[in-house]
């Protein structure tokens, strides 16, 4: 069996301050496949995002084990195999689309990208923006500065891609469409994804296997696996079984207390 990209065990997290100790995470165990694609669903607080950022080594666990590619979570941060996408794209306004993707060469001593990593002006055009390298954030819409942003985090080919809710913030035509193209980014890199989301569709469509969270605290409620075809188009969402998959989340979701 190989080595799975994200195995997290028994993972607890409590954050305290000088009137109490919050349980943001309990006893959370999962596994996701070297190439795999999960949601992390759930309803808001109930820790998906602290979730993200404990494989991310961002957060450390108050107990139990998570292992990253085979190693710890700072083992893999400081090997550059983690890539991050937030909700916001986060781009510098006073440089173009391609030097806020070539931005990690500038920082972090990597001056140079691993042999055979696509090059920014490639990532540009694997995420749809050929053509506009030269623009500036405020000349992109919403959905192209987060194409910006995927791409930059797509920067030296890493093995696992962390996504806190990239779409949140865009319109529903917009969020569809990226939808859609991120399915085409993950089958032509090769990338695991975990992918934090508050939308059933999303999680259905995006998804090999779809985790729902329970909140204070957040527990495992559910691990669903998604039994549709890799080659997906958004008319698979008036599908039938698309249809059933989305209820039975749903009734998860409407168990989750």
């Amino acid at each position: 069996m190989s080595t799975p990209a994200v195995d997290c065990r028994g993972v607890s997290v409590r954050f305290i301050n000088e009137r109490r100790t919050v349980t943001a995470l309990e006893d959370v165990s999962f596994q996701v496949e070297p190439g795999g694609f999960t949601s992390l669903l759930g309803p808001s607080g109930c820790g998906k995002s602290t979730l993200l950022r404990v494989v991310a080594d961002l957060i450390a666990p108050s107990e139990g084990r998570m292992s990253v590619l085979g190693s710890t979570p700072e083992e893999a941060r400081k090997a550059r195999a983690l890539g991050f996408v937030f909700q916001d794209a986060a781009l510098l306004p006073w440089r173009t689309a391609l030097e806020n993707v070539e931005l990690p060469l500038e920082v972090g001593g990597r001056r140079s990208l691993p042999a055979g990593a696509a090059t920014p002006r490639e990532l540009l055009a694997l995420v749809g923006l050929e053509g506009w390298e030269g623009s500036y954030p405020h000349e992109l819409s919403g959905g192209m500065r987060q194409r910006v942003s995927i791409a930059r985090a797509l920067l030296g080919g890493p093995r696992l891609l962390l996504m806190d809710e990239p779409f949140g913030a865009l319109d529903e035509l917009t969020r569809d469409r990226l939808n859609a193209e991120l399915r085409r980014i993950w089958a032509a890199t090769g990338a695991t994804i975990l992918f934090v989301t508050h939308s059933v569709y999303e999680a259905v469509f995006l998804a090999e296997q779809v985790l729902v969270l329970s909140a204070n605290p957040g527990r495992v409620a559910a691990l669903e696996t998604i039994a549709l075809p890799k080659d997906r188009s958004l008319a698979i969402r008036d599908t039938a079984e698309f249809v059933g998959i989305a209820s039975r989340l749903r009734g998860h979701l409407g168990s989750v207390h």
